[in-house]
C-alpha cells in the first residue's frame, strides 16, 4: 500500500476544514465544521477532533503518513502552540498535542495560515516554478509567507513572511499588535471598509457594506471607494517592495477575499509599485492573483508538512 497522503487541517476563526491530500494537491474525504470561536478552548479543540475523527473513518486513512496543520496565528511551531487572534479561547493552546491524541504516532507539522497558502501557491498555484516568492493573504487581516531559494521558508516558529505587521506609516494609527502604521491597519478588508465609511461612502440598499461592496463602488468610479483601495494598494506596494529589497523575490502572489476585488486592487497596486519598487534588482517584480482559492489552506498544510519533514529528515 502507498503511504502517500497527508491529513491536512485548515483552522480559522470561522471554519475548521480537513482533507486527505496527495502529493499533487488533490483533496479526498474533505470535511468542514464551523469554528465555535466564542466558546471555550476545549470546545474548539473538540471541533478539531471531530474533523480528525471524520478523516480517520475514511477507507483512505491507512495511506496517511503525516499530519499537516495550517492555523490562524500567531502560531509557535517550536512548542506546537497557537494563539489565534480571532479564537479568544486559544492562548498558547497546545494544538499539536491535542491533534496527537487523535492521530497517534504520525508526525505532525504546524505552520501559520499565510505560510500554508504560500506552500499551496508554490506547489500548484501562481508561485509554481519560481525560486523566490512572497505570497500574501489579504482578508480580515493581512498574512503571508515566503519561498526563498526554491524552498518554503516558515522560519523557526512558522510565522516568517507575516507581512501584515511591517510598518509602512511610521506615524500611522496604532495597531493592536503594539506597533504603528502596520500594513494590516491600511490594507485589510476591514481597514478598506473602515476608511471608505469614514470618508462618507455608504452601500446602496442590499449592497455589501464591507470591502467587496467598496470594490464594486470603486469599479463604478466612486471616488471615496477608489481612494480606499488606492490607500490599501500603496501600503501593500510599500511592504512588497521592502520585502523584495531584503530578500530579492521574483513574484508577489495575492490571495484572500480582498484579492477578489480584481482590478479595483491590482490596478492601483501596479501603479504604486512603480513608485516604490525602483531599485534595479526589485524592478522586475510581478504581482499576480493567487490561483488556489479556498482550498489553499488544506493543500498548503499538506505541502508544508511534506517540505518540512523532508528538510528535517
Amino acid at each position: 500500500m502507498h503511504h502517500d497522503l497527508v491529513a491536512a487541517l485548515d483552522i480559522g476563526g470561522t471554519k475548521i476544514a480537513g482533507a486527505l491530500v496527495d502529493g499533487d494537491g488533490a483533496l479526498f474525504a474533505r470535511v468542514l465544521r464551523p469554528t465555535p470561536a466564542q466558546e471555550s478552548g476545549e470546545r474548539v479543540m473538540a471541533a478539531v477532533s471531530e474533523v480528525l475523527d471524520h478523516l480517520a473513518a475514511s477507507p483512505l486513512w491507512p495511506r496517511v503518513d503525516a499530519v499537516g496543520i495550517g492555523s490562524a496565528g500567531p502560531v509557535d511551531a517550536r512548542n506546537g502552540t497557537v494563539s489565534p487572534v480571532n479564537i479568544p479561547g486559544w492562548r498558547d493552546h497546545p494544538l499539536v498535542d491535542g491533534v496527537r491524541r487523535s492521530t497517534g504516532t504520525l508526525p505532525v507539522t504546524l505552520v501559520g495560515d499565510g505560510v500554508a497558502m504560500t506552500a499551496a501557491e508554490h506547489l500548484v498555484g501562481a508561485a509554481r516554478g519560481h525560486r523566490s516568492a512572497l505570497c500574501l493573504v489579504v482578508s480580515t487581516g493581512v498574512g503571508g509567507g515566503l519561498v526563498l531559494d526554491g524552498r518554503l521558508h516558515p522560519g523557526p516558529t512558522g510565522n516568517a513572511g507575516h507581512i501584515g505587521h511591517i510598518s509602512v506609516a511610521l506615524d500611522g494609527e496604532s495597531c493592536p499588535c503594539g506597533a504603528r502604521g502596520c500594513v494590516e491597519r491600511l490594507a485589510s478588508g476591514t481597514a478598506i471598509a473602515r476608511h471608505a465609511h469614514a470618508g462618507g461612502w455608504r452601500p446602496r440598499p442590499g449592497q455589501d457594506a464591507g470591502a467587496a461592496g467598496v470594490a464594486a463602488a470603486a469599479r463604478e468610479g466612486d471616488p471615496v471607494a477608489t481612494a480606499a483601495y488606492t490607500r490599501a494598494a500603496r501600503a501593500l506596494a510599500a511592504a512588497i517592495s521592502a520585502t523584495a529589497a531584503l530578500v530579492e523575490i521574483e513574484v508577489a502572489v495575492i490571495g484572500g477575499g480582498v484579492a477578489g476585488a480584481g482590478e479595483a486592487l491590482f490596478a492601483p497596486l501596479r501603479t504604486a509599485l512603480e513608485d516604490f519598487a525602483t531599485l534595479s534588482f526589485v524592478r522586475g517584480l510581478t504581482v499576480v492573483p493567487a490561483a488556489t482559492g479556498t482550498d489553499a489552506g488544506l493543500i498548503g498544510a499538506a505541502a508544508a508538512s511534506r517540505t518540512l519533514l523532508r528538510q528535517d529528515g
